[in-house]
């Protein structure tokens, strides 16, 4: 074994040296999108089996190695079906880079208060919203769905469209960069099997989760049940956060 090692360091070229460095950068992309997901147990769990098939291929585990084997065959297929939705996003996120996110970023940091005052003054009146803020993946495809608005983000603005009785309160409104895109847009729901049953009468959380999963935009939620804030990141949602919290979440999670 240290002989092949000291064999292909002697052979070793650049166009090795530009393979590992692309598969590095690769891999690191990729745990880097699963992070603080589920999917990310997962890819451990994977880690370690191909960790155990080295070991019983050294050691000559001739049993243990032939299962191992065996198992490996079908985990391209559990692979794709395991992570398929980080994997659509991953692919969606190289697409959807643009040099012009830093001036979107700074655009939308100008324009976050009329967002938490928004969002503050919804969830005091129990006004139920429903608001997704586009990171690096576009959102186009979603606002093109609903009613284009393609207005600077205001507060009066946004409380207007979610008032009750409004012909779009019952859609999600689409921010990008300090723009108002589009109100009145239907998102992407999950799989509701595995969520438990609180979500089952919740189609504003369900709607933000499935946005989440899809792509990695910051979708925040009023409850009109309960009056609470809520936001989904990543396919997780977490509760019950107050004006100072959702801001610290939202400047962190789009810088």
């Amino acid at each position: 074994m240290f002989e092949n090692i000291i064999n292909a360091l002697a052979n070793f070229t650049l166009g090795d040296f530009l393979d590992i460095l692309l598969v590095t950068v690769i891999l690191y992309s990729f745990f880097r999108l699963i992070k603080d997901t589920k999917a990310y147990q997962m890819a451990i769990g994977i880690a370690i089996v191909g960790l155990l098939y080295l070991i019983t291929q050294w050691g000559k585990l001739v049993v243990s190695h032939w299962i191992i084997e065996k198992f490996i065959m079908y985990l391209i297929i559990a692979i794709i079906v395991l992570f398929q939705g980080e994997i659509r996003r991953f692919l969606t996120t190289i697409g959807s880079q643009s040099f012009r996110k830093p001036m979107t970023l700074k655009a939308l940091s100008e324009k976050m208060e009329d967002v938490f005052l928004a969002v503050d003054y919804l969830a005091s009146k129990k006004i139920g919203a429903l608001v997704a803020i586009e990171k690096d993946i576009s959102l186009k495809s979603y606002s093109d769905r609903g009613t284009q608005i393609d207005a600077a983000v205001t507060k009066d603005l946004l409380v207007s469209i979610f008032f009750p009785n409004s012909p779009l309160h019952d859609g999600a409104v689409i921010i990008k960069g300090d723009r108002i895109l589009s109100a009145g847009c239907l998102l992407p729901l999950p799989a509701t099997h595995n969520l438990g049953d609180e979500f089952l009468a919740r189609t504003r959380h369900l709607a933000a989760l499935g946005l989440s999963q899809e792509t990695d935009a910051l979708v925040i939620v009023v409850s009109e049940e309960a009056g609470t804030i809520s936001v989904a990141i990543k396919g997780r949602l977490e509760r019950g956060l107050e004006k100072k919290q959702l801001k610290e979440k939202l400047i962190n999670y789009l810088k």
